[in-house]
C-alpha cells in the first residue's frame, strides 16, 4: 500500500505530498480533504500515490476521502497536464477551471470545509414490502383494495408493475415517476403495502432511436466526405458551409450513430446564449439524453451533470460552452465545435487561457476520437490544415431547402452626406429599405458593435473628454440612469452637468452606441416596436430568452444588438439586416481585423433570408473600394484566405508562426519598466530576433496597474515544446530576484 499521495489543489501551486493514514485506501483521481497551511482545508485530487518520503519532516496526513469514486480518469489526467504545459500555468489553475465549484469545497477551518462540502440531492424511493413479495398475499391485497380503494389499488400496481420504466437497481421507483399524489402513498406506506427509502438521484438516458432529419443530395454528399475522412485515419474535419446550408443536419446525423454505438458526443458553441435554441433543437430528436453545461446553469446542477457523467460508461450527449471539455465523458467518440472561427472559445481572464477548439483537436488524439469543426468562414488556421491535408473537409456551398443568400448592398456614408442623404446614423438607402420592410410586415435586424450611448462625452470648447480614474480608457455614456461607465473596471459616475475643466460648457456626447442607436429608430419610426440585445439589456438569462423569443413570434419589428445577434440565429421574418458602421470593424490594431471583420459581416448578413426570398444586407462604410468590403459582397472567402495568408506568411504571423504574448503589470512604472526590460533582454539572448517589444497595449493601465508587452514569435518547424522549457526557465528567473516578485506576468499562448 502507498504511504504518500501526491495532491493537487484548486491553487496556482505544484502538488504537495501528503501521508496517507494505515486504516485508508487511496485511488488516483479521488477527491479527498486535506489541510493547507496553517488553518485552510481543501478539496484536492489524488495525482500520484508512491512511497517516496518527502525531504520535510513535518508530513501533514490526508483528511478524509470526499467522493469513493474517482472524479479524474487517466484520460484526464493527461488531458490536464497538456493544458497545463501547453498555455504554461500551474495543474491547480486547469484543476479550477475543471472541476464545478461545489465539487471544490474548501475553508478556513475544518468546520468551514464541511458546512461547503457537497451534498447530492435526494429523491424518495418506492418498492413492495417484503410482505408482498410472496405472490398469493399480492393477489390478496389488490383484490381488497379493487374493491374498497380504486385509487390505492392503481397506486400499488403502478409500482407492483414488473415493466415499469425507471426502475434502479434495488427494484424502486422514484416518486417524480409515479402518478399517485403522496396522501395515497402514505396511506399505502402505513398500511405496510410497500416501503420507501431516501436515495441519490438518478438519470434516465431517454430513447435511443431517433427520428432524424432528412438529408438533401449536397448534404448527403457532404457527410459521406466526413465518414470517408474519419474512416481514412483522419481525427479532425471540417464542414465548410455558408451560413443556413443545414451543418446542423449533418451534426444530428453523425451525433446519432455515435449514441447508437454507445459513444459519447461534446457539442461546443461559443455562446452560452446560444445553447437555449441549440437544446431545444436537439432535444426535439434526442429527448432526455441531451446534457446543457455552461457557466449559467446552476452551480448544484453543474455537479450533478458531472457526477451523472462520471458514473456513466457510454451514450453520453453533453451540448456547452467552452468548460464542457472537462468533463469526465469516458468514451469520447465525436467532438463538433460549432461556429469555430468564434473568439469566444478562447479564455483570456484568467489562467488556463486555452483555446476550447485547439483543445477539441487534442482530445480526438488522446480519446482515439473525432473532432468535426463547422463554420461558414473559418479561421485561416482551420482552413490551412483542411486545404493542405492535415485535416478532412466538406463544403456546402447552398442553403439549406428554398433559402437563397441574400443580396449585399455597399452603401457609401460620405456620398450621402455630401449629397443631403444622410440622417442622424443612417444614410438614405438603409432607412428606404427599413420602411418598405415594415410596410410589408417583415422584420429587421441592425447591427453596431459598440453598446452604450456614445463612446465618449467630450468638452467642445477645451477638449476635456471623461476617462476613467483606474484605466486609461474614455468612459462611455448611458443615457439609462444618466452615467459614465468604464467597460473594463465597471467604475461607474454621474454625468457632470458642465466640463470640470473649463465650467463653462455642456458636455457633448461622441459617437454611438446600440442605446443611441435604438432611441434614432424610434423617433424615425414611431409605429415600429423595437427591442435592443447588448450586455446591458441581457441581465440574465430569462431577459435574454424574453427578448429572442418576442422576435420569434414577430413581436418586435426592428432588433438592434451587438455580436450577440450574429450567431446561430434562423428567424424566418427577418429579410433586412443593417451593418451600420463597418469602418470600426476594418480598422482594428490587430493582425486579424480584417479577418475578422469579414467573419463577422458574413455571420451577421446570414441572419437576412433564410427562406425563399433571399433578402438584403446593407453595410454603410466610408470606403466601399475596400477589398475586404468587395470579398463580402461577392461571398468569395477563398479571395480573403488567400490575400489574408499571403500577407501574414510575409510578415511571419500565425499560422506561419506560433504566437505568445507575455504581459506585465505592477502599480509602479518604473519598476514595471525595468522588469520588462531584464526579461526582454533574457529573452532576445535565448531567442534572437524572434522577441518583439516591450510595448505598450492600446489599453495601458487597467484597475490602477500599468501594463507592457512582450510578443515571442516561434516559426513553424521549430520545438515549441524547447521555446516554452526556455521560456519558462527565463520567467523563473526574472521572478527569482526579489526586485521583481511583485511584478505580474501572464502568458497568453496563441492570443486572439
Amino acid at each position: 500500500m502507498a504511504h504518500f499521495a501526491d495532491i493537487l489543489l484548486p491553487l496556482a501551486q505544484p502538488t504537495y505530498t501528503y501521508a496517507v493514514p494505515d486504516d485508508m485506501t487511496l485511488v488516483v483521481g479521488q477527491a479527498v480533504a486535506v489541510q493547507f497551511g496553517m488553518r485552510g482545508y481543501y478539496t484536492g485530487i489524488v495525482w500520484r500515490l508512491h512511497d517516496e518520503k518527502p525531504d520535510f519532516d513535518r508530513i501533514k496526513r490526508v483528511h478524509h476521502i470526499v467522493f469513493e469514486r474517482p472524479l479524474v480518469t487517466p484520460l484526464q489526467q493527461r488531458f490536464w497536464e497538456w493544458i497545463s504545459e501547453y498555455y504554461i500555468c500551474t495543474l491547480g489553475e486547469v484543476m479550477r477551471v475543471a472541476l464545478p465549484r461545489m465539487m471544490k469545497s474548501s475553508g478556513h477551518s475544518e468546520e468551514e470545509f464541511f458546512q461547503s462540502e457537497y451534498r447530492p440531492k435526494t429523491e424518495t424511493c418506492y418498492r413492495l414490502s417484503d410482505e408482498l413479495r410472496d405472490e398469493d398475499r399480492l393477489n390478496e391485497v389488490f383484490e381488497k383494495l379493487a374493491r374498497r380503494a380504486p385509487r390505492q389499488y392503481e397506486a400499488l400496481l403502478e409500482i407492483a408493475a414488473p415493466d415499469a420504466e425507471g426502475r434502479n437497481e434495488a427494484g424502486e421507483l422514484a416518486r417524480r415517476l409515479l402518478s399517485a399524489d403522496g396522501s395515497i402513498l402514505h396511506t399505502l406506506r402505513r398500511k405496510g403495502y410497500v416501503t420507501s427509502v431516501e436515495r441519490e438521484r438518478s438519470f434516465e438516458q431517454g430513447r435511443i432511436c431517433f427520428r432524424l432529419p432528412t438529408l438533401t443530395p449536397h448534404q448527403a454528399d457532404a457527410l459521406e466526405h466526413l465518414r470517408a475522412d474519419f474512416r481514412a485515419g483522419k481525427h479532425t474535419a471540417l464542414l465548410h458551409g455558408v451560413t443556413g446550408s443545414g451543418k446542423t443536419e449533418i451534426y444530428i446525423h453523425l451525433i446519432a450513430e455515435v449514441l447508437q454505438g454507445g459513444g459519447d458526443v461534446l457539442l461546443l458553441v461559443p455562446e452560452i446564449a446560444l445553447t437555449a435554441q441549440l437544446i431545444e433543437r436537439m432535444e426535439r430528436i434526442f429527448g432526455s439524453r441531451v446534457l446543457a453545461y455552461h457557466s449559467k446553469i446552476s452551480p448544484q446542477r453543474r455537479t450533478e451533470t458531472y457526477l451523472r457523467l462520471n458514473r456513466s460508461e457510454g451514450g453520453e450527449f453533453v451540448v456547452g460552452a467552452r468548460s464542457a471539455l472537462f468533463l469526465p465523458l469516458k468514451r469520447l467518440q465525436l467532438t463538433i465545435v460549432d461556429e469555430e472561427h468564434d473568439s469566444g472559445y478562447k479564455q483570456t481572464d484568467t489562467a488556463p487561457r486555452y483555446n476550447a477548439r485547439d483543445c477539441a483537436v487534442m482530445t480526438a488524439h488522446l480519446f482515439d476520437g473525432h473532432t468535426l469543426l463547422g463554420s461558414a468562414t473559418p479561421s485561416l488556421e482551420t482552413w490551412l490544415n483542411a486545404r493542405s491535408g492535415k485535416y478532412g473537409y466538406a463544403a456546402l456551398t447552398e442553403r439549406y431547402g428554398e433559402g437563397r443568400l441574400p443580396r449585399i448592398i455597399l452603401s457609401d456614408t460620405l456620398r450621402a452626406a455630401r449629397r443631403g442623404e444622410r440622417k442622424s446614423h443612417f444614410n438614405k438607402t438603409l432607412l428606404d429599405k427599413i420602411g418598405e420592410r415594415l410596410e410589408r410586415h417583415e422584420q429587421v435586424m441592425l447591427f453596431q458593435n459598440r453598446r452604450g450611448f456614445s463612446p465618449y462625452v467630450t468638452c467642445t470648447d477645451c477638449g476635456w473628454t471623461a476617462r476613467c480614474p483606474e484605466c486609461n480608457v474614455t468612459l462611455t455614456y448611458h443615457k439609462a440612469g444618466e452615467k459614465l461607465v468604464c467597460h473594463y473596471c465597471g467604475y461607474t459616475t454621474p454625468v457632470p452637468a458642465h466640463c470640470p475643466a473649463c465650467q463653462v460648457a455642456d458636455l457633448t456626447a461622441m459617437g454611438f452606441g446600440t442605446e443611441k442607436i435604438a432611441g434614432e429608430v424610434v423617433k424615425l419610426f414611431p409605429e415600429a416596436r423595437v427591442a435592443r440585445l447588448d450586455r446591458d439589456t441581457v441581465t440574465s438569462e430569462r431577459a435574454y430568452n424574453t427578448i429572442i423569443d418576442d422576435f420569434a413570434a414577430r413581436r418586435i419589428d426592428i432588433l438592434i444588438g451587438t455580436q450577440m445577434i450574429t450567431k446561430g440565429f434562423d428567424f424566418d421574418g427577418v429579410s433586412l439586416v443593417g451593418i451600420l458602421n463597418a469602418d470600426n470593424l476594418l480598422h482594428n490594431p490587430d493582425f486579424r481585423a480584417s479577418e475578422r471583420a469579414f467573419q463577422l459581416m458574413m455571420q451577421v448578413a446570414g441572419r437576412a433570408g433564410r427562406r425563399s426570398d433571399g433578402g438584403e444586407v446593407v453595410i454603410q462604410t466610408s470606403e466601399p473600394a475596400n477589398p475586404v468590403l468587395r470579398q463580402v459582397v461577392e461571398g468569395d472567402y477563398e479571395a480573403m484566405a488567400r490575400q489574408q495568408l499571403s500577407e501574414r506568411e510575409a510578415f511571419f504571423y500565425p499560422p506561419y508562426a506560433r504566437l505568445t504574448r507575455l504581459t506585465l503589470r505592477h502599480k509602479d512604472p518604473d519598476l514595471l519598466r525595468r522588469a520588462v526590460c531584464e526579461l526582454a533582454s533574457r529573452l532576445r539572448a535565448r531567442f534572437g530576433r524572434r522577441v518583439l517589444g516591450p510595448m505598450a497595449p492600446p489599453v495601458d493601465r487597467i484597475r490602477g496597474e500599468f501594463l507592457v508587452e512582450l510578443l515571442l514569435k516561434i516559426e513553424h518547424g521549430a520545438s515549441s515544446v524547447r521555446a516554452r522549457e526556455l521560456l519558462c526557465g527565463e520567467i523563473d528567473a526574472l521572478h527569482s530576484k526579489s526586485e521583481f516578485k511583485s511584478v505580474t506576468l501572464v502568458a497568453d499562448v496563441d492570443p486572439q
